[in-house]
């Protein structure tokens, strides 16, 4: 990891009505649009959709490093965010997320340190730390067959 502080810049460019082009450097751009709830088409990426998808991308990244720390012999991570947005005290804002992450683990590897790195991975995640709301973490593990 280089050292901190570090700086991200992204681009969203959009006309009265429509999509918007979301571009950063040296990736692809995507297209975004509000979700059908704000009365958008519902079948693009929305800045909700963003959000807890980017909760659901850093728990993976994440636990990549968490698991060879603990040196846990792991074949696949899944990871299920769902964002509640609701109205509090005149706010529109997400008040919770509810993080479903599963891990198929070897038929030698300890159980116990796979919860364990489940559970600091959702305890260390720099995107969900960075956020308010209460998240809930619903840790699961398989075994090989």
């Amino acid at each position: 990891m280089q050292p901190l502080p570090h700086s991200y810049q992204a681009t969203a460019t959009g006309e009265p009505k429509g999509e918007v082009s979301v571009s950063s450097a040296n990736v692809e751009t995507i297209i975004t649009a509000p979700p059908a709830e704000f009365g958008g088409p519902g079948n693009r990426w929305s800045p909700e959709s963003l959000l807890v998808a980017a909760i659901a991308d850093c728990y993976i990244l994440t636990f990549r490093s968490i698991a060879a720390a603990a040196k846990l012999e792991w074949l696949t991570v899944s990871c299920d965010v769902t964002g509640k947005l609701e109205r509090k005290d005149g706010v529109t804002k997400f008040t919770e997320y509810t993080i479903h992450a599963q891990v198929k683990i070897s038929e030698q590897a300890n159980e116990a340190v796979a919860i364990a790195a489940l559970e600091k991975t959702e305890a260390v995640c720099l995107i969900v730390k960075s956020l308010t709301g209460t998240v809930h973490l619903d840790p699961q593990v398989t075994r090989a067959s």
